[in-house]
């Protein structure tokens, strides 16, 4: 079973998966392979994360590319606005996923089979709220540990 957690009540999804990313990219302890991460989400999220992910700090270097770029295979940041893209396939991304996006993936096995570690980014606005409840059912009803993170108080 996969660990999914959700961050919940996230004011700016974007900026906040800018901080995650880079929280969880250098956690990597010592002497271990960075973890790699896939971020899925919807394109014109990608496209300002894209933009935000070389911005949002001057200090940090955030390596990442989307999916179909000939480098995704040796980039530890992948972007995607597809679960189930061919390409995915062919990454040696498997560390974590970070869902950016309302829908559930068709093929929830699949996906938990592939991450050990689900990461479902949850914001303030009504529908997102709500898609996520759905998301959070969804996955309780097939056993995966579930966590929340209530990013109210942040």
């Amino acid at each position: 079973m996969a660990r999914i957690d959700f961050h919940s009540n996230v004011a700016d999804k974007l900026e906040y998966a800018c901080r995650l990313t880079r929280k969880i990219w250098s956690a990597t302890p010592e002497g271990q392979p960075v973890r790699n991460i896939v971020m899925v989400g919807e394109q014109t999220d990608l496209k300002k994360l894209d933009e935000l992910l070389w911005t949002f700090s001057s200090a940090d270097f955030l390596p990442h590319c989307f999916i179909d770029d000939e480098l995704a295979t040796e980039t530890p940041i992948v972007l995607s606005d597809d679960f189930a893209s061919p390409a995915l396939s062919s990454l040696p991304h498997a560390d974590v996923m970070i869902h950016l996006g309302m829908r559930m993936p068709q093929d929830v096995a699949a996906l938990v089979a592939r991450f050990p570690r689900i990461v479902e980014v949850v914001t303030v606005d009504e529908a997102e709220r709500l898609a996520g409840r759905e998301r959070y059912k969804a996955y309780r009803d097939l056993g995966h540990e579930l966590h929340n993170f209530d990013q109210s108080q942040s």
